[in-house]
């Protein structure tokens, strides 16, 4: 199992994903876009692409963010989707599978920073990769923005400030707008680069304090991420016997 991973910023790192990959023994390879590293060119040796969150948008031009090229990104999604491979977008990843796919990003109704529970919908509670959810779970959030919905997409999960934090766009493709590989590490990344946003919003319903950030525990969202990778990986594996019998 290979698992690429996409990453914006230094500090909108994979976090839990990278611990669920060690943990697990694949092999993984990254783009680090700020350090100006070429995008894959072929999904071929991809099992899973991850595209983790950034302060851009899809509609950040290179010229305003040079590293950052929205289109190459929706290009190497397209290849993936079009390969039958798994892919995961998180937060600006997430409205790029969107995009890709031909639906585009809107304002979400809250900015949303900090841990918030998301709800999951009847789609969603009927989602095996999601049972484990519950009705309710503890979040990390970090946006204003969200992914939008292909004809075909279901909305696993929703939260008070936002009505799509989790989208199902396929069952091998998976738009997160939400944050379950939050890491205190990862957290105090954040909030060094992101502190003045935190501090001159500190008035929203949905944004928590540097102390409230600090204070939160990451582990049961990390833990929920874990297994529902596990099932995306059953999921893969599955598929891969079927195109495999298609083939003889």
């Amino acid at each position: 199992m290979h698992i690429h991973i996409v990453i914006h910023e230094e500090f909108e790192a994979p976090g839990a994903y990278l611990d669920w990959v060690i943990m697990k023994g694949y092999s993984v390879s990254m783009t680090k876009l700020y350090e100006y590293n070429t995008l894959p060119t072929s999904a071929e040796h991809i099992d899973l692409l991850v595209v983790l969150g950034g302060p851009q948008d899809p509609i950040t031009t290179v010229e305003e963010c040079p590293h950052f090229n929205a289109q190459l990104e929706k290009e190497l999604i397209l290849k993936c989707f079009r390969a039958n491979k798994a892919i995961i977008g998180v937060c600006l990843g997430a409205q790029l599978i969107g995009e890709a796919l031909c639906s585009a990003f809107s304002h979400s109704p809250e900015k949303e920073i900090g841990v918030w529970p998301i709800h999951l919908t009847e789609d969603g509670k009927n989602n095996p990769k999601f049972k484990h959810f519950g009705d309710t779970l503890d979040v990390g959030h970090w946006h204003n923005d969200m992914p939008g919905l292909t004809p075909n997409a279901s909305v696993i999960a929703a939260s008070a400030g936002c009505p799509r934090q989790i989208i199902e766009y396929t069952p091998l493709v998976y738009g997160f707008q939400c944050h379950l590989e939050f890491t205190p590490e990862v957290i105090e990344l954040l909030i060094a680069n992101d502190l003045d946003n935190i501090e001159g919003n500190s008035h929203r319903p949905y944004v928590q304090s540097v102390a409230e950030l600090r204070n939160n525990d990451y582990k049961v969202m990390n833990k929920a991420l874990f297994t529902f990778l596990d099932c995306l990986v059953e999921e893969i594996m599955v598929d891969s016997d079927r195109q495999f019998l298609r083939s003889i």
